[in-house]
């Protein structure tokens, strides 16, 4: 039987929560979901800068192990249920430098931000998920997890490779239970951060930020599309995969890098 899909207001009825929705792609994605019918949770640990009534904040320091329940108990007592889950957090601040510069603390922190923080609101609330029969849930992970940038970001390199393998596994155990999962692994992504960091290697090399641009997308091997992806482009990704026009995927990972990984 052929389906029909209202694509004005598809999520209509869904409960949404955005982690780290307060900035760059997280509140790209946040916006996306809203626009689409849901309503939407967003976690960070510092308020929006721009605060929307639209979008319910919770203040939260994912990287923190009580974070997770904290959420969970204020969204289901407060909603009764989570029907989209986006694992955006991420992030890393360790030197660069290669191992020899890193410490415990380094790889520890980025591992419980990165990978451990996910792991634990999956564990949250995938039981009334299962319960309901129907979610899903999308782990935001990085083409690092397959092209690493040693020199500077090998501990987030590590944990999103762990992440993009936990959410492979975590599919083969729910999707027969009414869940899906799915992984999606940008590669740079223009946000203000990024464009803070741009006119930073401007002005220190006294270089245009053009020339930053270029010099970025060279350490990365190229981005044969040209530029960086838009926050905007990545929230139209997980828009579709969360929808019910995506229903029949699961367990896989989508690459959105403009071409940056050179193999298949």
């Amino acid at each position: 039987m052929k389906q029909q899909f209202d694509y004005q207001n598809e999520l209509s009825g869904k409960i949404a929560l955005v982690t780290g929705g307060t900035k760059g792609a997280g509140i790209a994605i946040a916006e996306r979901l809203k626009n689409a019918g849901a309503k939407v949770i967003i976690s960070a640990r510092n308020q929006p800068e721009m605060p929307d009534e639209n979008l319910y904040f919770i203040s939260a320091d994912l990287s923190k192990p009580e974070s997770a329940n904290k959420i969970a108990s204020e969204i289901l007592e407060k909603f009764g249920k989570v029907d989209i889950l986006v694992n955006n957090l991420g992030g890393s601040e360790t030197p660069g430098g290669g191992f020899a510069v890193l410490t415990n603390t380094d790889w520890e922190e980025t591992i419980q931000t990165n990978l451990l923080a996910p792991v634990r609101l999956d564990k949250a609330f995938l039981p009334q998920m299962l319960e309901n029969k129907s979610g899903v849930i999308i782990h935001i992970a990085s083409i690092q997890g397959k092209l690493p940038l040693y020199d500077s970001t090998l501990p987030y390199a590590a944990a999103k490779a762990g992440l993009i393998n936990y959410s492979k596994g975590l599919s083969k155990e729910v999707s027969p239970k009414g869940v899906r999962v799915l992984t999606v692994s940008p590669g740079w992504i223009m946000t203000e951060a990024s464009k803070r960091m741009m006119e930073r290697i401007s002005e220190s090399s006294n270089i245009s930020v053009e020339e930053a641009e270029k010099s970025v997308m060279h350490a990365l091997g190229g981005i044969p599309y040209g530029r960086p992806a838009m926050p905007e482009e990545v929230a139209e990704l997980v828009g579709f995969l969360v929808s019910p026009r995506a229903g029949y995927l699961t367990g896989t990972e989508y690459i959105i890098d403009g071409g940056t990984i050179p193999t298949i």
